[in-house]
């Protein structure tokens, strides 16, 4: 597997502004069942991680005017992927939120789980952290450990 290219392309859908392009691309990276675990949040099947990528888009790219990037640092083997991403202001500046993302992959190459990791941010980022990890309005997410 190409490591680089598959994170090239998760980066890109919370990046993504088309809402029919970002609903593809999402089908094309997670499984129908999928899972995604921040650290106060869960997210589960593909409804429920459209809603998670769009409400982070609207928040915090479209509004926000942020943009998130690979740390270049992707690694992997067997059916797990690790790799740092990075928001940082669209016009340049400071990181304001860096995450460790740690994917568990099914034998189609498609996304089981997806942890997200989030790093203590510099203050001045914590409204943006706490929106991104599935805090205030958005997509309705479950709380860490609820089913």
């Amino acid at each position: 597997m190409d490591y680089d290219n598959f994170v090239t392309r998760y980066v890109a859908v919370w990046n993504e502004p088309d809402p029919a392009a970002r609903r593809a691309m999402i089908r094309e990276l997670w499984a129908g069942d999928c899972v995604q675990y921040t650290e106060s949040a869960e997210y589960h099947g593909l409804e429920e991680m459209e809603e998670r990528v769009t409400s982070a888009h609207d928040r915090l790219v479209r509004d926000g005017g942020h943009v998130f990037v690979s740390a270049g640092d992707a690694t992997g083997h067997h059916d797990a992927l690790r790799f740092t991403c990075h928001m940082l202001p669209a016009g340049g500046g400071d990181i304001a939120w860096r995450g460790a993302i740690f994917l568990t992959l099914g034998a189609d190459g498609l996304i089981m789980t997806d942890h997200q990791f989030g790093d203590p941010p510099p203050p001045a980022a914590k409204a943006a952290v706490e929106a991104f990890q599935g805090g205030g309005e958005g997509a309705g997410p479950r709380q860490a450990g609820a089913r």
